[in-house]
């Protein structure tokens, strides 16, 4: 008996395929990518009495054709990784779509199982099944499921304890193509069994022939089979001249026919069918006038939620940060290995936990993004969009990496390899930056707050993300009219129905995306807050303007003054000393030569220096920005880094700080996969270079331009103030 069965299911996008996944393997997954590409690799253990189970998610596709990656890939894991058993994953509500690749998985003659999920749905909306006549058009058994309340996956396991332990022999399903395609396909079947090629003893000839008369790509490329196209085209040929259409069109067009025929036989709408739910919410959702201004509206709400709810839990963060700094500066002397000391407290915990202080807002806003995606609003969005986008020279497809982007730009980049247009894709990639990632959300996050009362911050919040989308469309216009001119090619998206995501689905989806995040805190971000706490750090300076150390002496021994007198005095002199300290380090010195650049945008040395960092990670700028205005150890009542920056800032310089972070050039995990995905040096650096350009013109635009009509250059005195 053998020790691992590897199952794979196999569907359609939006089958619920993935949520049937994660019901078999629950927490025993493992998620990646495929070698060479992008799209994701699921794979799960899953134990069925004395039987262990790989569970093999496939990429959602239509077809086994090898018309996009994802196809290819398919077709590619099924033929190398000894599949045992294909669990076709059926949307019970969309039969007569999902079961063209039935046809197709029914040709492999690798023992398959039909999963007919979301069969409530179905059922409430009227279709009524004879399964035992799907079964015998197929020659395969079938199994209903409700993959949202995990209702028949039980019934589900013991199907497949029983097909992987005792498998059977049966006939498989052979779709007839008709008298004089079937005569080609076996004479050709015939020919390829004669190679005695080491594929024919996991896949049947036979489906190697169908696949060569439709001139599948991946198929007509494997060497083994070359002798075999010039016998190929001329039985192409009498097939095209006999029916009038090309061969693939004819093949696709039988299996159409077959299943034209199985739904008739074996499908019924009964008379109580409602008026379908999704098309009745899509007249408003989807409507040409109103689809854009609900988009933003929903947006909104979003970006309120994310603020409203994450307020508190970051000041708990905040709290528990202060108190480890500052434990750990009580029980360590300050004469003991100061440095150090110093970086620990300083560094690591300033750096490090003034980036997780805004975990909160990061979990909230994947929280929100994976209900949409679950609802099925999402498709919706692109689909809404691809007209506005279709302006600039893009179509609906670039929305999904765009919409990846407000996570995070590297898997974003990666994820154009889904547009088959050449230019399409090279446009998408060059204004993928401008749209706002997760890691400049902590920038937001900490700004926003300080310098803008409550009503303004979801506001304030939308108009950045949209200044990014409106930036992208122009530099889309700009390269589709010169470097990239093209014709535009068509767009065709799915909508899935309106359906309440499961609970389960939402927290897998935003518990990897927290799950990144935190890995880059650990890690990434460590690494770059101690490089960043030691160019802060040295050279030390050891001749000030001031005896700091006389000066606190004679304001300890002054008399007649309260204590709260002194401490405020104390800390004065001791933030003066600290602040000549980062002047004459490394990083000081840097910030201070940007500053004939960067003073016409209202930066001073420490945003310059924040600036730096950040393009290691763009989250790094609230890090190096919590070092560099970090207290001395005397300021036991120490106030938080937005108080600090309240005191040397405007609303108005605040705005322009987000603003050229968000236009700015991006993380270096960004510039390395532009480069591998674009392979051009020209491209990456034309890139780094436009987006500087871009964000600096901007920047200085918006700055002047409100120190011209004196627009936020009032400095605010509370925090949530007015």
């Amino acid at each position: 008996m053998k020790q691992i069965y590897r199952v794979a299911l196999a569907g359609n996008p939006n089958c619920g395929k993935t949520t049937v996944f994660n019901l078999l393997t629950g927490a025993r997954q493992h998620i990646g990518n495929y070698s060479g590409v992008t799209v994701e690799r699921k794979t799960g253990r899953c134990r069925i009495e004395d039987i262990e189970l790989e569970i093999i998610d496939l990429p959602g596709i239509y077809s086994l054709s090898s018309l996009s990656p994802e196809e290819k890939i398919a077709f590619d894991e099924i033929l190398n990784n000894n599949i045992d058993l294909i669990l076709n994953i059926i949307d019970a509500g969309n039969p007569q779509r999902n079961l063209y690749l039935t046809t197709q998985l029914a040709e492999l003659n690798i023992p398959m199982l039909m999963v007919f999920n979301m069969i409530d749905d179905a059922e409430r909306n009227g279709l009524v099944f004879d399964f035992s006549k799907i079964e015998s058009f197929f020659g395969t058994q079938v199994i209903t499921t409700v993959g949202t309340t995990g209702k028949g996956i039980q019934e589900l396991k013991n199907k497949i304890f029983e097909l992987v332990k005792y498998p059977h022999v049966s006939e498989p399903c052979r779709l007839k193509y008709g008298e004089s395609a079937d005569s080609a396909i076996a004479d050709l079947s015939e020919k390829i069994d004669k190679l005695g090629l080491a594929l024919t003893k996991r896949l049947p000839p036979r489906y190697f022939a169908i696949k060569m008369l439709e001139n599948d790509e991946t198929i007509c490329s494997i060497s083994e089979l070359e002798s075999l196209r010039t016998e190929i085209l001329p039985i192409q040929e009498r097939l095209t001249q006999r029916h009038g259409i090309s061969a693939e069109t004819f093949m696709a067009d039988r299996r159409y026919g077959f299943i034209s025929g199985v739904c008739r036989e074996a499908i019924h709408i009964s008379n109580e069918r409602r008026r379908q739910f999704s098309d009745n919410i899509d007249k408003v959702m989807t409507n040409r006038w109103l689809g854009i201004p609900v988009f933003l509206i929903i947006m909104y709400l979003v970006f309120q939620f994310t603020f409203i709810v994450a307020e508190p839990m970051m000041g708990w963060i905040e709290t528990f940060f202060g108190l480890v700094s500052w434990s750990i500066e009580e029980v360590w002397p300050t004469d003991t290995m100061p440095l150090l000391r110093a970086m620990v407290s300083e560094g690591i915990i300033g750096g490090v936990g003034g980036v997780l202080v805004f975990l909160p807002n990061i979990l909230l806003l994947f929280l929100a993004i994976a209900f949409l995606e679950g609802t099925g609003y999402m498709s919706r969005a692109a689909f809404v969009m691809d007209g506005f986008m279709r302006i600039f020279g893009l179509h609906g497809k670039s929305f999904i990496p765009m919409l990846l982007g407000f996570g995070c730009t590297v898997p974003a980049v990666m994820a154009t390899r889904t547009i088959e247009s050449e230019r399409d894709r090279l446009t998408t990639i060059m204004v993928l930056p401008l749209m706002s990632c997760g890691a400049r959300l902590p920038i937001y996050a900490l700004i926003i707050p300080a310098f803008f009362v409550n009503q303004y911050r979801a506001l304030i919040m939308l108009i950045i993300y949209l200044i990014g989308i409106i930036m992208a469309m122009l530099g889309a216009m700009l390269l589709k009219s010169t470097l990239f001119k093209g014709e535009d090619e068509v767009f065709v998206l799915e909508l899935p129905p309106y359906r309440m995501p499961t609970l389960r689905s939402i927290i897998i989806h935003m518990g990897e995306r927290c799950l990144l995040y935190l890995k880059k805190a650990g890690t990434l971000i460590l690494a770059a807050s101690v490089i960043m706490f030691l160019i802060n750090t040295f050279p030390a300076k050891t001749e000030f303007s001031v005896d700091y150390n006389a000066e606190i002496a004679k304001v300890e021994q002054t008399p007649g003054i309260s204590s709260e007198i002194k401490s405020t005095r104390i800390a004065e002199l001791e933030t003066g000393r600290r602040k000549e300290s980062l002047e004459y380090s490394l990083a000081g010195r840097i910030g201070r030569s940007m500053n004939v650049v960067m003073a016409p945008l209202g930066f001073d040395w420490r945003i310059n220096s924040a600036l730096v960092g950040a393009f290691a990670a763009k989250e790094l700028f609230v890090s190096q920005l919590g070092i560099l205005y970090a207290v001395s150890d005397a300021d036991e009542e120490s106030s938080p880094l937005r108080m600090h920056l309240v005191s040397n800032y405007s609303p108005l310089q605040a705005f322009t700080i987000m603003l050229f972070c968000l236009l700015s050039i991006p993380c270096i995990a960004t510039v390395a996969v532009v480069l591998r995905e674009t392979r051009s040096w020209l491209l990456t650096i034309g890139q780094m270079i436009g987006l500087i350009v871009l964000a600096y013109l901007v920047s200085l635009i918006v700055y002047q331009g409100g120190l011209f009509f004196n627009i936020g250059t009032e400095m605010v005195n509370v925090i949530n103030g007015a």
